[in-house]
Parts: structure tokens; C-alpha cells; sequence
């Protein structure tokens, strides 16, 4: 299975001065962890890093570090994640039919859960990893006010890994580029094209590396591991 991590983040509101990846939990980095998981996930045996190149030292001296065996290219991303994962999309290796998206700053993704979503992605054409919501949601107007409370047993938690037909999601990129679309995640993509994308069941310690209260509740998670 191939993967590709999209690796461009800011740290803008980590209020850090360089890619948030680089920043460090027990001792190794955010992305080190993210490519210890790959590495540990036997469906995987391929991986692509989506950065900006200003960071690629940074990122080759970490992998050399960790001593990886398994093939790792670093691509170079765009001004924004959708672009970034449409370059990704283009350095894929010829052969690959499916790929898994996981966000760099998900370090505490398991291994179980890439070959979960890798074994997944082919019996459908599009997946993404998700826990059902716990709180109460609110639909909030731009004045502070609650419009409505949406029923929460309909509603899920996005997380990555998220998993595609690559010529399927090659075509929903092309046609986001064509209507102007922006979005946050390649699902959403395969949802304005109106192709299905299924649930597999994520990890509620999947959290994403945002804010330095982020980092320690990482910390906490790996140190009980």
C-alpha cells in the first residue's frame, strides 16, 4: 500500500517558528513518530512526505535517524493541503491503484489502524478513519448564536488515515481545480463528485498535533503506551 503524509504544516499556532513536525515528543519529533507507525504497519511499502522543500534536510536527516527501510520520496507540496496532496498524487509510482492520506501531525495513529484502513481501501473506493461524537454540537451564527443542534448520532469525528482509488481521486482533484473548490479534506472531494466514502473505525487517540496543549496530551498518550 502506498502512503502519502502531507508534511507542510505551520506552527503558526503552536506559536513556533518552523514546521510544527519538527517539534518534539519524548524525545523525537512529531513526524518521526508519524514514520515509525508507516514503517511498523506491515501493509505499507511505500511512503511519500509532502512538504516544502526548504524543509527536505530537516526531514532527510530525521529519516536517517530512524534508520527506515522502507522507500520514502519527498515531494515537493503547494500553497495549500489540497494542492499539497494533488502533488502527491503525481509522484505516486506508476503501479499504484490505491493510497492512504494520513496527516504528518497524526502521530498517534497505530499501525493496526494503517492496515486497518490499507485492507479497507480494497473492497471500496473511498474511506476515511472517524469516531462518532460524543459532545452535544451547535450550529452557531456569526453573532454568537445557537440556530440548531444537530442530531449526534448521525455525526462522526474526521480523522487519517483516509483511503482512495488513486484514478478516482485524480479525477476529483482535476475537477476541484476546474469548479474552484477549496476544501479541508480529499473526502470531501469524492462527496462533491458524489462517490461514496465509507467509515472505518478510528482511534480516539488519534488526535491532531494543533496547540502546544496538543503536544501534552501526546506525551501522556505515548508515555502510557
Amino acid at each position: 500500500m502506498y502512503l502519502l503524509i502531507p508534511a507542510a504544516g505551520s506552527g503558526k499556532r503552536m506559536g513556533a517558528d518552523q514546521n510544527k513536525l519538527f517539534l518534539q515528543v519524548r524525545s523525537q519529533s512529531i513526524i518521526a513518530w508519524t514514520l515509525l507507525a508507516a514503517q511498523a504497519a506491515s501493509s505499507i511499502s511505500w511512503i511519500g512526505i509532502i512538504s516544502q522543500p526548504h524543509d527536505w534536510e530537516d526531514f532527510k536527516a530525521i529519516m536517517a535517524d530512524l534508520k527506515l527501510t522502507k522507500p520514502i520520496e519527498l515531494i515537493a507540496g503547494g500553497s495549500t493541503r489540497q494542492e499539497s496532496v494533488y502533488n502527491g498524487l503525481q509522484a505516486l509510482p506508476a503501479d499504484a491503484q490505491q493510497v492512504l492520506i494520513h496527516d504528518g501531525a497524526r502521530c498517534l495513529a497505530t499501525p493496526d489502524l494503517l492496515n486497518a484502513c490499507a485492507e479497507a481501501i480494497r473492497h471500496y473506493r473511498g474511506l476515511i478513519a472517524a469516531v462518532p461524537v460524543k459532545d452535544t454540537i451547535k450550529i452557531v451564527d456569526e453573532s454568537g448564536i445557537i440556530q440548531s443542534t444537530p442530531d449526534r448520532s448521525q455525526l462522526w469525528a474526521a480523522q487519517t488515515p483516509q483511503g482512495f482509488d488513486v484514478e478516482l481521486l485524480k479525477q476529483c482533484h482535476a475537477e476541484g481545480v476546474r469548479q474552484g473548490w477549496e476544501v479541508t479534506d480529499d473526502a470531501a472531494l469524492f462527496e462533491k463528485c458524489g462517490i461514496e466514502v465509507h467509515i472505518v473505525l478510528g482511534e480516539e487517540t488519534n488526535l491532531k498535533i494543533t496547540t502546544p496543549q496538543d503536544l501534552a496530551i501526546a506525551e501522556f498518550i505515548l508515555t502510557n503506551r
